[in-house]
């Protein structure tokens, strides 16, 4: 059992997940370090929560496997008995980025079974002990969900059709549950951020330090995991109690139209 705010964070080993991880970290929050793969990021970024006076766990799970989401959820509630924040981060880009005329159905089965599927049913069996949560214990701070798209949920790429369509899928995903939740109080919203230096934009460095020089979106620089770590943080904090199903851009104002 907890008393401090528990939040599980998916994909939280390296990249935005771990951005994410360590500001809740300087929030208090007790922090369940999701990964599918790499232990040995998950272990860095679990010594690091701790580095910042949080507690924590690893638990390996792939979100798009069922029998892993159950466990995942099983787990935490098991070392914690409460989720307070479900923050689902975790996604992957196509292995190859291939023209729309000639993707094939493998890539995009796995970037929705990834990017949208795991999350959407993550969120409903994350949803249900919410609500028990809720119903059970009425002075406890409502529960949050935050879920990481991307400016990909409308900026389209034709070369990457399939990860365009997973995160415009959040989209939805999060107004369908911030309207099925609102009723337990339970606040829903979508964290957009634009290009972020991780691992999965490394390949593509070039080109952004070109768009960035350009001016492709008016605040020129890369944003960093901590950035969208910071705005989680500001939702998780509840700064926003009159807000569900809210966008939060993070961006560098990329979704602005000038002229």
């Amino acid at each position: 059992m907890s008393e401090r705010p528990v939040a599980l964070v998916t994909g939280a080993g390296r990249g935005i997940g771990r951005g994410i991880a360590l500001e809740l970290a300087r929030l208090g929050f007790a922090i369940v370090v999701n990964y599918a793969g790499n232990v040995e990021a998950a272990e860095e970024c679990l010594a690091l929560v701790r580095e910042r006076g949080a507690d924590g766990i690893l638990v390996q799970a792939d979100v798009s496997v069922g029998e892993d989401r159950e466990r995942l959820v099983h787990t935490t509630l098991g070392m914690y008995q409460y989720i307070d924040l479900l923050v689902n981060n975790a996604g992957v880009a196509p292995k190859v980025r291939a023209d729309i005329l000639d993707a094939d159905e493998a890539s995009f089965d796995r970037l929705i079974d990834i990017n949208l599927k795991g999350p959407y049913f993550l969120t409903q069996l994350v949803a249900r002990e919410m609500i028990g949560q809720v119903e059970s214990e009425p002075t406890r701070e409502r529960p949050r969900i935050v879920t990481v798209s991307s400016v990909s949920a409308y900026a389209a790429s034709p070369n990457r059709g399939d990860y365009c369509i997973s995160k415009a899928g959040l989209g939805m995903m999060t107004a369908l549950w911030a309207a099925r939740l609102a009723e337990y109080g339970i606040g829903v919203y979508e964290v957009r951020p634009g290009v972020i230096a991780t691992d999965m934009t490394g390949g593509v460095r070039e080109k952004y330090d070109r768009l960035i020089a350009e001016g492709a979106w008016p605040l020129r620089r890369w944003g960093q995991p901590s950035d969208v770590g910071r705005a989680v943080a500001a939702i998780a904090r509840g700064d926003f109690p009159f807000s569900t199903g809210e966008v939060f851009n993070v961006d560098g104002g990329f979704h602005l139209r000038t002229l």
